[in-house]
């Protein structure tokens, strides 16, 4: 139904910032909220942010509140997530996707459809 494509990953130092964007496919987007999980190495995948269909509510994980901003622009069909004052520990392969069941959700299984994925590495 609908097809995600990450871009904007990158080699950054600690403090540093990244903007990732997450391009959708069709013309349904703004039927989907939308959100972002990352996966370390060794780690489960975990939530990072969400936002709901029309962006007028966004949700964070505890350890980037403050630092990360999601976005979307249903005009181009694309999501965005603003990474500022990056960390070592933000080191992830970074994934969007959508969900059309739910207005938002951190729950891995509530997501329909998942991009490829794009690395972020933050040195110290």
């Amino acid at each position: 139904q609908v097809q995600l494509v990450e871009s904007g990953g990158g080699l950054v130092q600690a403090g540093g910032s990244l903007r990732l964007s997450c391009a959708a496919s069709g013309r349904t987007f703004r039927s989907y909220a939308m959100g972002w999980f990352r996966q370390a190495p060794g780690k489960e995948r975990e939530f990072v942010a969400a936002i709901t269909r029309s962006g007028g509510n966004t949700y964070y994980a505890d350890s980037v509140k403050g630092r990360f901003t999601i976005s979307r622009d249903n005009a181009k069909n694309t999501l965005y997530l603003q990474m500022n004052s990056l960390k070592p520990e933000d080191t992830a392969v970074y994934y969007c996707c959508a969900a059309g069941a739910v207005s938002y959700s951190g729950r891995y299984s509530d997501y329909d459809y998942w991009g490829q994925g794009t690395q972020v590495t933050v040195s110290s």
